[in-house]
């Protein structure tokens, strides 16, 4: 596991391309033959990473479905899980570096991995429109959007910035649910 925990701080620090096995073994202060007894080559390390990536993001979707509540408490405890994964090395390489560098037949399977991310929002979204808790006219579009928003956040995310990852995952949620606009305050009703 310190392999792939080391190899997805560099990932993320220096990009795939930027990061070779010397760097990895380096970093773990062993030699480069000894990285090849745990692993065949860099390709490897980087499915391994982005794997764990999708299966932690997996895991915690179907935690939080399983706690139970109505659309909207299961939406908002989901996109906490994926806010919190993506801003955790592992989460941070599936967004930052991505399925496009994996080699087939891998790619295909991690894709498979994330069409289920997809569809997990989606039906959540569903369940919230059919419940009258949301008003998504288009709930494809909607996952979508919650999605690439909080995804979004494993990109620019830094350790150690001015927000703690508690309030960055709040503050997105807040405005993915909330909105931006100041809604016009409705007159007391007279009694």
């Amino acid at each position: 596991m310190a392999v792939l925990q080391t190899a997805a701080q560099l990932f993320n620090e220096r990009g795939f391309h930027s990061t070779s096995l010397d760097d990895i073994a380096a970093q773990l202060h062993v030699s480069k033959p000894t990285l090849y007894y745990y692993v065949k080559n860099k390709d490897e390390i980087l499915l391994q990473c982005v794997s764990k990536g999708l299966e932690m993001t997996l895991e915690g979707i179907e935690a939080s479905r399983a706690a139970g509540g109505n659309a909207v408490e299961q939406l908002r405890a989901c996109m906490r899980v994926y806010a919190d994964i993506v801003m955790q090395p592992f989460g941070m390489c599936l967004i930052r570096v991505g399925d496009q560098e994996v080699p087939e037949p891998s790619r295909t399977k991690l894709r498979q991995m994330k069409a289920e991310i997809d569809l997990s929002f989606r039906r959540l979204v569903e369940q919230g429109v059919q419940e009258g808790l949301l008003q998504a006219s288009d709930t494809k579009m909607a996952a979508f959007v919650i999605e690439g928003a909080l995804s979004w956040i494993g990109r620019w995310y830094q350790p150690g910035g001015e927000y703690t990852p508690q309030q960055i995952a709040d503050r997105c949620i807040a405005i993915l649910c909330d909105g931006v606009l100041r809604r016009p305050k409705r007159p007391a009703k007279s009694q």
